[in-house]
């Protein structure tokens, strides 16, 4: 499996990017899998039903299952919150793995920049970007980028090949 992440400030758009990046990469014969780290407290389930119930109750691990589709979920119950690799090796076999989130981890990433946000950069600090994607390419300064590749947001297809040339191989 081979892994590539996307950085950038909240309400940059790497959940549009990532969104408009799967079907052409499904396009392209691959079984595309994500992994997207949050910052806040979330539950995918609902108060109330079965499956928040026994979860409520103790139960470490409660898995739902349809004909549709499954989901797993698992109670830290204070246990650290896994890693990127333990999350990685969790994923179901696939040809590459997209990570939103785990801005500090070692990964290839692509920087999703958007200057209207006023917010600074992040490849100046992350060694692991590896190329930025914005909405302003004339504002990307050659000698600040260091080298690393420009691509405008909105041309998915270059995006997409640069994930698929720089993801990294996860060893499991």
């Amino acid at each position: 499996m081979r892994y590539f992440g996307f950085a950038g400030w909240s309400g940059s758009g790497k959940t549009t990017l990532i969104e408009q990046l799967v079907p052409r990469l499904v396009a392209r014969g691959l079984v595309v899998s994500l992994i997207k780290h949050a910052h806040h407290q979330f539950d995918v389930d609902r108060p109330g039903k079965d499956s928040w119930r026994h979860r409520n109750a103790g139960c470490t691990e409660v898995l739902l299952t349809s004909s549709g589709r499954w989901a797993l979920m698992h109670e830290l119950r204070g246990e650290k919150e896994p890693t990127l690799a333990q999350s990685l090796a969790r994923l179901s076999s696939c040809d590459i793995a997209l990570v939103e989130g785990f801005r500090g981890a070692a990964l290839p990433k692509l920087e999703i920049w958007r200057p209207s946000l006023g917010r600074p950069t992040l490849h100046d600090q992350d060694r692991w970007i590896v190329a930025v994607a914005t909405d302003a390419p004339e504002l990307a300064s050659a000698e600040k980028l260091a080298g690393r590749p420009v691509l405008r947001l909105d041309d998915f297809d270059a995006i997409a090949t640069l994930v698929l040339d720089r993801a990294a191989v996860h060893l499991s």
